[in-house]
C-alpha cells in the first residue's frame, strides 16, 4: 500500500457491513472505503453546485469580460 497502513476505530458492525460489501464488491476493504470517501465527496461537490448563487457571484458570472 502506498503511503502505509495506520488503524482506525470502528464498531464491529461497520466492519461487518464493509467486509461483506468489499466482498461483494470483489476489493479490499481499503479500495471500498477509498470508494466510499469519494462518493461522499462528489456528494457534497454535487449539493454545492445544486444551492443558487449568491447575488453577488451572479453578478461577477454576468459581468462583461471585456
Amino acid at each position: 500500500m502506498a503511503g502505509g497502513t495506520t488503524t482506525i476505530r470502528i464498531t464491529r458492525d461497520t466492519h461487518a457491513r464493509v467486509t461483506k460489501l468489499a466482498a461483494e464488491r470483489q476489493e479490499t476493504i481499503d479500495e471500498t472505503v477509498s470508494r466510499a470517501i469519494r462518493a461522499l465527496r462528489q456528494d457534497t461537490i454535487g449539493r454545492d453546485l445544486a444551492t443558487p448563487l449568491a447575488h453577488d457571484e451572479a453578478a461577477w458570472l454576468d459581468a462583461d469580460a471585456g
